[in-house]
This record gives C-alpha cells, sequence and structure tokens, in this order.
C-alpha cells in the first residue's frame, strides 16, 4: 500500500506508541513457555520459518523483537497498522498476502529469510481474513521453497480481551500470565507433490490446532474455533 507523504507521520507514530504501549504492558504480564527445547537450537541458527495464528501474534512477536524475523504482513490499511508496530520491534515486513499474488509474495519472502543478515520467516497461515484457524498451503509452499523446517508456536493468555473480529484477536490484560506452546517441526520435501504438500498443510494445522487447544486448556479456555 503506497502512503501518501501527509499521511507518514500518523503511520510513524502509530508505531512508536504502538510499540511504547506493547513494551510497558509486557512490564506486567509474565510469559512461560512450553517445548521450547524441542526448537531452541532451530531457532537460534535462524534458518526455521515460524507459523502462528493471526489472533496469537502480540505476544510472539514482543518475545521475539530482537529476531528480526521477516513476516508476510496484508498490503490492506489494517495490516499497516500491523507492520509499523513490528517494523519498530526489529522485524523486517514483506507487505503481500500468500494468497493474492501468491508465489511474488512468498518469493520475496524467501528471499529476504537468505539474504544477508539471515532471518527467520514468519507466517500467520489463517491470514489476512481467515478462515480462523485454517492453515492456507503458503507457508507449505515457503518451506518447499527454502528447505527450512516450519515451527509451530500459539499462545494462551489467562486474561485478555477478546476482540470482535475475524480472528477474535487476543489482547492480554496487565499483571496475566502468557503461555507459548511450540509444535513438533515441520519438513516439507523439495520434490513434494501437490498431494504431498496438502497433507503437510493439513498435519500442520493439526499441530496448531492441537497446542493451541493446550495453550488454553492450560488457563481452563476453550479454543473460539469458527463455524466449519
Amino acid at each position: 500500500m503506497k502512503i501518501r507523504r501527509s499521511e507518514e507521520l500518523k503511520w510513524r507514530l502509530i508505531g512508536f506508541f504502538g510499540t511504547l504501549f506493547i513494551d510497558l504492558l509486557f512490564l506486567t504480564i509474565r510469559v512461560k513457555s512450553k517445548g521450547l527445547e524441542k526448537v531452541d537450537a532451530m531457532i537460534a541458527s535462524k534458518k526455521n520459518i515460524f507459523a502462528l495464528w493471526h489472533s496469537r501474534i502480540l505476544t510472539f512477536s514482543h518475545v521475539y523483537k530482537g529476531l528480526g524475523s521477516a513476516i508476510l504482513v496484508s498490503a490492506s490499511k489494517d495490516g499497516e497498522i500491523i507492520a509499523r508496530v513490528l517494523e519498530k520491534q526489529g522485524h523486517k515486513t514483506i507487505r503481500g498476502s500468500s494468497r493474492k499474488g501468491g508465489m511474488t509474495a512468498l518469493g520475496k519472502l524467501a528471499d529476504a529469510m537468505t539474504a544477508d543478515p539471515r532471518r527467520p520467516g514468519t507466517v500467520i497461515p489463517d491470514g489476512p481474513q481467515g478462515p480462523r484457524f485454517q492453515v492456507q498451503k503458503g507457508v507449505i509452499l515457503l518451506a518447499q521453497k527454502t528447505g527450512m523446517p516450519i515451527t509451530p508456536v500459539t499462545c494462551g493468555v489467562k486474561r485478555s480481551k477478546v476482540f470482535n473480529s475475524w480472528d477474535r484477536f487476543m489482547l492480554p490484560l496487565p499483571f496475566t500470565t502468557c503461555l507459548l506452546i511450540y509444535g513438533d517441526p515441520l519438513h516439507v520435501s523439495a520434490e513434494a507433490n501437490e498431494a504431498e504438500i496438502e497433507s503437510a498443510r493439513k498435519e500442520l494445522e493439526t499441530r496448531l490446532r492441537r497446542i493451541t487447544e493446550e495453550a488454553d486448556g492450560y488457563f481452563g479456555q476453550t479454543t473460539p474455533y469458527a463455524q466449519e
């Protein structure tokens, strides 16, 4: 999305104050993790692709703000808000969709991941507009193209404000506890055919849903699946 010069200051302020708000909020929040030991070395190598749901990005982006992940973000106006905050956190945003523009956006993301300095990739597989908790195949194609494994990750929150948006976005409340859960990495062969790509897509969706149910269940909550 092209930004007029008259709007640039507004977007910069949104990025600055949005990041400041998140930093101050998480000074009051306890963040726990589960399963990190399975993927810690892989994350440190920056040779991986994070996959997480649209509604659970806030805790992830804050925890990994120093990692400089390359993240695919919608080119919409709402995506601009997210992109400005992510960029202030030190991430590199690639504007586009894994569906609209398809391989063009994924190609730019792959280039950012393999450039110097190397960056891990991050894809929101149910974004930018859902359906909620349903994986689109773009992240599978990215793993096939780069040869990098996918690390499923999700977050549960003890107390949060859940917005009435398509994704049921979760904003942690002050002085609460968040739990990040990491799933088993998923590898996709460079020679995978269409049927194998679809099988990998379903498997990633299963793994993400499983750890999301575990994270929500840890706090006695039920995962808010979309109508299926």
